[in-house]
Formats: structure tokens, C-alpha cells, sequence
């Protein structure tokens, strides 16, 4: 009985929630990286540089780092669905407005903006996940989750392209199109989250009475079980050095992605294509990395291993990085994106499957963001460091190993954090 009625409640609560939020996922992704294609025409026309622009579109997240951790609680406090379409709808209207950037400065301050705009929407929907499913299958869902990444550079990168081609249409540029029309699913999904969404298993009228029964008595009892190990306060999950090991782990996979999303369009133009083949080239290699991401956290799922899941995914990307920068066709450089895409996107849900084993309430809630906004920093320096280097060298090479560096250094602290995991963690003093 019991059986049954998990598989009933469990299909149920993924049909209602996981396409929803990997809609949102998807839309999100797309206006923190559509800068990629904008800048095949904007760069020139504003007069950015490589270090200008790498810096402009990593400085996105020191936004994110400094108004994650409080966007979290407040998330945890006010609950998923009041804040997430807060989010959604401000980080819509800023990235509309990078529509209307002149040069550097409002380059970096719009950039800037947005990362504070969104700063919560994805450690806030991992948090969220942590309350609607158990423990054993939160790593399949989450890929479900995350696979909104590379889809929405499977789709969104042919659309980026096209959008590019309305270069003129009513006075507007192409790069201004695209960040207007992309922009505008954000805002109206924000409204749609109001109605949609549900904050809590308690409160899901959408469930039968002994659906949602069974539902809340196994999340508390999970809840329960963790309470001798696990961290609870706001202080806790702050000052774990399991939270900081887990950020520094992010950092190396952040930097891995957002260089794919920042540069990918620039390294694969570089070999004299248009901007719509660009567009459907660039799709090809996340279009790998959906189905690769899926299977894989459905393996660390079936075997309860997260660590070698997370390790190899990590070399895989490094590897990748480092064939990129040695690449001279399209052929190959689209090999080695492709190696890129599948490392990253798949050791992303095991990892993220690791911090709510030790962390629970506002603990989770603090210690998700944290990794999160700690981790996303790697999203400023790969990029920043890309543009800097290719200014000095002119040449993709030293900055592509430079990112495939700290993804090896991701590998290697995981294995030195499971190590750690078997010793006790010295308690954290308590404030009064």
C-alpha cells in the first residue's frame, strides 16, 4: 500500500512541479546568457573590448553573491510563490533594459542589477525541491531541473540568432531585440508563479487527503531522522566548512558554464560563420548534455554515490576545455563544447543532491544560498579571465585552460571533502 501510494503521490507532484519549473528554469538561463549572442554585434557597436565585455557579463554575479543568502531566507520566510515571481518579474524587466546600454558603465551596472534580480531564483527553487521530494529521488529530479540549461541553449540559441537578424527592424538593432522580446516571457511567468505555485506540501489542495497525508508524515519523518546530525540555524549553515568546501567545488563547474555561455557563440564565430549558424551550432553540444545529465543522475540515484558521480563529470569538462583550446575546425571545437556541456550539466545534480544530507530549515536555506553565491563567482572570474587573456594573447587558448584549471581543482576537493565527511564536524558556538 505503502508502495503504491508513493509512486501515485510521486508521479504526481513531478508532473505538477517539474515542468514548471524547469519553464522557469529555461527562461532565467536564457536572459543571464543571451549577452553570449549579443555581443557577436553589440561589442562593436557600443565599443566593448574582450576585457571589458568578460568582466561586464561575470560582474552579473557579484550581484548574485551579495543578495543570495538574504533572498533565500526570505524565500524560506514568505514562502516560494510571493518571491519567486518577485524575482521573475524584476530580473524581466533589467533584462529588457540591457536593451538600452550606451557603453561600459551601464554595461556593468545593468549586468550588476540583474545578478541582484535574480539572486535567489535558483538555490530558492533547490531549496523548494528539498520540501516536495525525498532525499533518495531529489538528485533525478533535479537534473529534470537543471536540464533547463542546456535545453535552453538547445532552443535558445537558433532563436538568439535569428533575433539577430531583426538588425534594423524599426530602428532597433538586432542585439536590442533580443534582449527586449527574450525578456518579456520572465515578467509574464512571474504573475502565472502567483497562481500557480504551491508553497508547501501542506497547503496542496491539488492532492487527495491521504496523497498529501502520506506526503507530509515522509518529509517530516525525513526531517526528523537528520535532526541528530543535521545543522538547522541561519549560523549553522553559514559557518559549515562542509557549505564552503561545496562552494568552492561550484565555483570550478560555475566557471565551466557561464565561459560556455559567455564565449561558446565568439569561440565557434571565430571560424568565419554567421550569426544564425552560430546560433544552430551552438545547440548542437547541450543537446548532448540533456540526455547525458539525465541518465546520469538517475545512476547516482540507483547507486546512492554521489562523489566519482560529481569527480568524473568534472574531468570530463576539463578535458573538454582543454581539447577547445587546441581545436582548428568547427568539427572538433564542436566535439570539445560537446564534452564541456556534458562534464558540467551532469555533475551539477549530484552535487547539489549533497547539501540538504547535512543541512535542514533555515540551515538549508542559508547553506544552499551560500554555495550558491560563493559558487557563482566562478561565473565572474572564467568568463573575465577568457577576455582578459585573449586581449593580452589574442587567442581563446590560455583563458579555456585556465577555466579547465579550476575544474580539476573541483574534482579534487570533492574527493578531499568525502574523505572529510567520514571525520566529525567540530560543532559551530551557537550566538546569544
Amino acid at each position: 500500500m505503502a508502495s503504491e501510494i508513493q509512486t501515485r503521490v510521486l508521479r504526481k507532484i513531478t508532473w505538477r512541479i517539474v515542468p514548471f519549473i524547469m519553464l522557469l528554469y529555461f527562461v532565467a538561463f536564457i536572459d543571464r546568457v543571451n549577452i553570449g549572442f549579443a555581443s557577436l554585434t553589440m561589442n562593436k557597436d557600443i565599443g566593448l573590448s574582450p576585457t571589458v565585455y568578460g568582466f561586464g557579463a561575470g560582474i552579473f554575479f557579484w550581484g548574485y553573491f551579495l543578495f543570495e543568502v538574504p533572498s533565500n531566507i526570505i524565500l524560506h520566510k514568505v514562502g516560494a510563490r510571493i518571491w519567486i515571481a518577485r524575482v521573475m518579474i524584476t530580473w524581466g524587466l533589467v533584462s529588457a533594459a540591457m536593451a538600452f546600454v550606451q557603453g561600459p558603465t551601464s554595461f556593468y551596472v545593468l549586468r550588476f542589477l540583474l545578478g541582484v534580480a535574480e539572486a535567489g531564483f535558483f538555490p530558492g527553487i533547490i531549496l523548494y525541491l528539498s520540501y516536495w521530494f525525498p532525499a533518495r529521488q531529489r538528485a533525478a529530479v533535479t537534473a529534470l531541473f537543471m536540464a533547463a540549461a542546456p535545453l535552453s541553449t538547445v532552443l535558445g540559441s537558433p532563436i538568439s540568432g535569428a533575433l539577430l537578424e531583426m538588425d534594423g527592424h524599426l530602428g532597433f538593432k538586432g542585439w536590442q531585440w533580443l534582449f527586449v522580446l527574450e525578456a518579456v516571457p520572465a515578467v509574464l511567468l512571474g504573475f502565472v508563479v502567483l497562481g500557480f505555485l504551491t508553497d508547501r506540501p501542506e497547503k496542496a489542495k491539488w492532492l487527495a487527503d491521504d496523497e498529501r497525508r502520506w506526503l507530509v508524515e515522509t518529509m517530516n519523518v525525513e526531517t526528523t531522522s537528520r535532526a541528530a546530525t543535521a545543522s538547522h540555524s541561519i549560523w549553522r549553515g553559514l559557518a559549515d566548512p562542509r557549505v564552503l568546501a561545496l562552494s568552492l567545488i561550484y565555483f570550478g563547474t560555475s566557471a565551466g558554464l557561464y565561459t560556455l555561455g559567455v564565449w561558446a557563440p565568439q569561440i565557434i564565430k571565430q571560424f568565419g560563420l554567421s550569426t544564425l549558424q552560430v546560433g544552430f551550432l551552438n545547440a548542437l553540444p547541450a543537446t548532448a548534455a540533456v540526455v547525458a545529465m539525465v541518465l546520469w543522475a538517475r545512476h547516482s540515484d540507483r547507486t546512492g554515490e554521489r562523489t566519482w558521480h560529481v569527480v568524473l563529470a568534472c574531468l570530463l569538462a576539463a578535458v573538454g576545455l582543454a581539447f577547445a583550446g587546441l581545436a582548428t575546425g568547427v568539427v572538433t571545437v564542436l566535439v570539445a563544447l560537446a564534452l564541456v556541456n556534458i562534464g558540467i550539466s551532469s555533475a551539477k545534480p549530484p552535487l547539489w543532491s549533497m547539501p540538504t544530507l547535512f543541512l535542514s530549515g533555515p540551515a538549508a536555506a542559508a547553506g544552499i544560498a551560500t554555495i550558491n553565491s560563493i559558487g557563482n563567482l566562478g561565473g565572474f572570474v572564467g568568463p573575465a579571465m577568457i577576455g582578459w587573456i585573449k586581449e593580452q594573447t589574442g587567442s581563446f587558448v590560455g583563458g579555456l585552460y585556465f577555466v579547465s584549471g579550476l575544474l580539476v581543482l573541483s574534482a579534487v576537493l570533492t574527493l578531499l571533502l568525502s574523505r572529510a565527511q567520514t571525520a566529525p564536524v567540530e560543532p559551530v558556538p551557537q550566538s546569544h
